[in-house]
């Protein structure tokens, strides 16, 4: 079967924090754009944006080129393709295209199950974040034959400016998204656990994040989230439970693979019982809530002596910093 090079028609589904503005920007790349999404407001600002609103998504996928999932889970995208009817309202030569992270063993359950209604799958999760997708600066991971990957490029320029082909096989990009994520979470848990140890012991904490920042124990996530550890509730950019989600999507991987991931399942622990005590919301640096606690120390940074001494010594240099 011959695949269109002219993926002009592109049906969306799940607008969300990361959706909408992916579909967004293949709007005002030119594509015409059907979107849906379980809630209204989801719909009506991708309306606004100039892409079309659709009511189910077996509307939103009719004669489509291709069909771009950003949903929550791979539960979510077998009811939009096979209960929810996209899968058969998708154009003979059409394309899906899975961009959410899922386990790896569910992606490839899913492609066989596209592939057996003649069409094509392509596994390409993201990660890049909300920033990213607004920007249009998302990393892609994708795995498809190198032909439906060139068939696809042109919609994928619209979202990334990193775009990898990762292998041919489904499950591929998944598992590639697997590994990022798990380096992403135990980063995180670990830049908790060293800013643990120094507020234990009462240090400045802005200092300690100074000097980690620009030694050899530097990361990305521990510049981007360090900050946030200081504050009491810094603004949410990714929740605790995105990480609750997706580190369990890596030991899923794992156990797939045969491969044993014991920092993965330590720092998805920690990360469960952040969100267990009723902080699955909050900004995922606030995982160091956990670190906190096994010290026998809840109190939150503002509260600290270091945080206290250093309001004193600012006070002292004339700053009007507040109380």
């Amino acid at each position: 079967m011959a695949l269109s090079t002219d993926l002009s028609r592109i049906a969306f589904i799940g607008l969300g924090a990361m959706g909408l503005p992916m579909a967004t920007n293949l709007v005002a790349a030119g594509f015409d754009v059907r979107g849906y999404d379980l809630r209204p407001e989801g719909r009506a600002a991708l309306a606004t944006a100039g892409g079309t609103s659709i009511a189910t998504p077996a509307e939103a996928a009719a004669g489509a080129d291709a069909l771009l999932l950003m949903v929550v889970n791979a539960a979510q995208a077998e009811a939009v393709l096979f209960t929810e009817g996209a899968l058969d309202a998708l154009a003979p030569d059409g394309l899906v295209v899975l961009m959410a992270t899922c386990p790896p063993q569910s992606v490839e359950r899913l492609a066989g199950r596209v592939a057996a209604a003649a069409r094509r799958f392509v596994d390409a999760p993201v990660s890049g974040g909300v920033v990213g997708a607004r920007a249009g600066t998302l990393t892609i991971m994708a795995a498809a034959p190198a032909g439906t990957l060139a068939a696809l490029r042109p919609v994928l320029d619209a979202l990334g400016d990193r775009i990898f082909q990762v292998g041919e096989r489904p499950g591929q990009g998944a598992t590639v998204k697997a590994v990022n994520q798990l380096l992403c979470g135990v980063h995180i848990a670990a830049a908790a656990e060293a800013l643990a140890l120094a507020g234990r012991v009462g240090v400045d904490l802005n200092v300690v994040l100074e000097i980690l920042s620009g030694s050899s124990a530097a990361s990305w996530m521990l510049r981007d989230r360090g900050p946030r550890m200081l504050e009491d509730a810094p603004t949410v950019t990714s929740a605790v439970d995105i990480f609750v989600k997706d580190l369990g999507i890596v030991l899923e991987a794992g156990r797939g693979a045969g491969a044993a991931l014991p920092l993965a399942a330590l720092a998805h622990q920690l990360f469960v019982s952040t969100s267990g005590r009723g902080d699955g919301a909050a900004d995922d640096s606030q995982v160091v809530r956990a670190y906190r606690l096994l010290n026998g120390d809840d109190a939150p940074p503002s509260a600290r002596p270091s945080a206290q001494s250093s309001a004193r010594d600012a006070r002292h240099r004339g700053s009007t910093a507040p109380d």
